[in-house]
């Protein structure tokens, strides 16, 4: 076979310095990684360029370099029947595997290059660019995997994959009748992204489902609930259902009845009223266009009604909240202070003849007839 001592040791005394070759590349990258700060911050754009580079490039160079080391040996199959196939085996699996370091490498450094663009558009005060870089880092992501597949296909089978596409036209209308949900949930997407009825992070309610915006995908969308649930939601339903947007609310209105008993005489609800309004009077988190309204506005069945509106701003629900426990607090100790009675759900029941209502009896005689004897 012509394959000597010699050459073996030459082959491996050439992977030997292939090897130290990719570990001494290894390590300088990792060294200039470190002082560089750690890429997963994405602080700063060198290092995670190299972090993107550093494990593609050690595949690259160990393969190729491989299969460098024992080109002698292989040469010497090409020449020789029934080892040829190793010769191109050995080839190709090497053309294969540099493919795969070579798309491993662009796949990474699309994902480096989403990550820079997504802390770009955070300092933004646009909010289309926060949901168009996750499409476009997606379409980039499947871009490098389609593109890798082809390339690996037309090397092992010698495939023209152009033509091939090209005579798929009549079968695309077929291919896209089936396809129409996700063609309709695409355009939907880039129906959300210019009209952009909501944000990624905004809280929003739509086909009875209330929660936090977390992604605007090709396909769905996704909302994360208040019970921790994700939700996802195709987006052609999103475009076409009626969407309430919590997160857009310039304030938090707050419109409450309060109840007090029927027999409170007037002066007492006009002091319960006076209560509220001083309670409620340039309160914390309150606008000058929106000033606390408070009226004794109507008789209920069981009590009479004094209707209390108010309007927290910013829209901070938890911040509300905890203003909203002081304010209640206050409007109680105030009432108890005046001794005005809370209203609740009761009946009266009235019985004859007390002092109020009494009963008046009268009986009827009626006429007797004589019966002759």
């Amino acid at each position: 076979m012509g394959i000597s001592w010699l050459k073996l040791i030459i082959c491996f005394f050439l992977l030997l310095l292939v090897v130290i070759a990719e570990r001494i590349i290894h390590y300088f990258f990792e060294r200039r990684i470190k002082q560089r700060g750690p890429p997963e911050t994405g602080t700063d754009s060198v290092a995670s360029f190299l972090d993107a580079l550093n494990k593609p490039l050690s595949l690259f160079i160990l393969v190729y370099g491989a299969f460098w080391s024992f080109s002698p040996i292989f040469a010497t199959f090409k020449t020789t029947e029934g080892l040829k196939v190793v010769a191109t085996v050995a080839s190709n699996a090497a053309s294969l595997t540099g493919y795969v370091a070579i798309a491993w490498f662009a796949y990474r450094l699309v994902v480096f290059l989403e990550q820079y663009l997504m802390r770009k558009a955070a300092k933004t005060d646009s909010d289309l660019d926060d949901l168009l870089v996750p499409l476009v880092g997606k379409s980039l992501r499947i871009f490098v995997v389609v593109l890798t597949a082809s390339i690996i296909i037309h090397s092992l089978t010698g495939l023209n994959l152009g033509p091939m596409l090209a005579s798929l036209g009549i079968g695309g209308i077929a291919v896209a009748f089936a396809a129409k949900d996700s063609i309709a949930n695409f355009l939907g997407s880039l129906t959300i992204i210019f009209d952009k009825p909501f944000s990624v992070g905004e809280r929003i309610v739509i086909d009875n489902y209330d929660g936090v915006v977390e992604e605007v995908g090709f396909r769905s969308t996704r909302i994360r609930t208040f019970d921790g649930h994700q939700i996802s939601i195709p987006n052609e339903k999103v475009i076409n259902t009626t969407l309430e947007n919590i997160g857009r609310r310039p304030f938090i209105r707050w419109r409450t009845n309060i109840t007090i008993t029927y027999d409170t005489p007037p002066d007492k609800v006009e002091k319960a009223v006076a209560i509220i309004r001083e309670i409620l009077d340039n309160h914390e988190g309150m606008h000058h266009d929106y000033p606390p309204r408070v009226f004794f506005n109507g008789f209920n069945d069981w009590s009479l009604n004094i209707q209390v509106t108010a309007y927290y701003h910013p829209p901070d629900f938890w911040t509300h909240q905890a203003w909203l426990h002081k304010t209640c607090l206050a409007i109680l100790r105030g009432f108890e202070n005046e001794g005005i009675d809370f209203a609740f759900p009761s009946q009266t029941v009235y019985l004859a003849n007390d002092d109020e209502r009494q009963l008046k009896l009268r009986l009827l005689r009626g006429d007797v007839s004589e019966t002759p004897s």
